[in-house]
């Protein structure tokens, strides 16, 4: 068998109907449109959103959905008690080093460490933003926080 072989099954495809032919086609003169009306006409019939004259859904709701302020920082949050489990004593934590153990993805990503959980271990923390409790808690056990000017 070969591609010019190919058939599709006797049966299943139909000629398409063809109106308008005449009137002994049984489909001519108004081509299956009827008489007079909207939609008898060329381009006739109701838009997609029409709802039987009630207010459109799409014009019921809401255009915009509140208030989106553009000019918004978002900072990653990682808690004291990550940099607890993955850090060491006298580790620095930056961009990179948290990039490296898989806290965050990006290296320039803006980081904002928080206060949840405890910290034992004395790290360099040099990120763009820390929280005062978790500032309190890096300083309590012998750390340093180093904020960018």
């Amino acid at each position: 068998m070969e591609l010019k072989d190919l058939r599709p099954a006797e049966g299943s495809t139909k000629n398409r109907k063809r109106v308008g032919r005449g009137p002994a086609s049984g489909t001519g003169k108004t081509a299956g449109r009827g008489m007079n009306g909207q939609k008898s006409r060329a381009g006739g019939g109701k838009g997609a959103g029409f709802e039987g004259g009630q207010t459109p859904l799409a014009r019921r709701l809401p255009k915009l959905p509140g208030f989106r302020n553009f000019n918004r920082v978002e900072y990653l949050p990682v808690n004291v008690s990550r940099l607890e489990d993955k850090f060491e004593a006298g580790d620095v934590v930056d961009g990179d080093s948290l990039k490296a153990k898989g806290i965050i993805k990006h290296a320039d990503a803006l980081v904002k460490v928080l206060g949840d959980g405890e910290i034992t271990k004395a790290l360099i923390v040099r990120v763009d933003k820390v929280s005062a409790t978790a500032k309190a808690k890096i300083e309590a056990a012998g750390g340093k926080v180093e904020e960018p000017c």
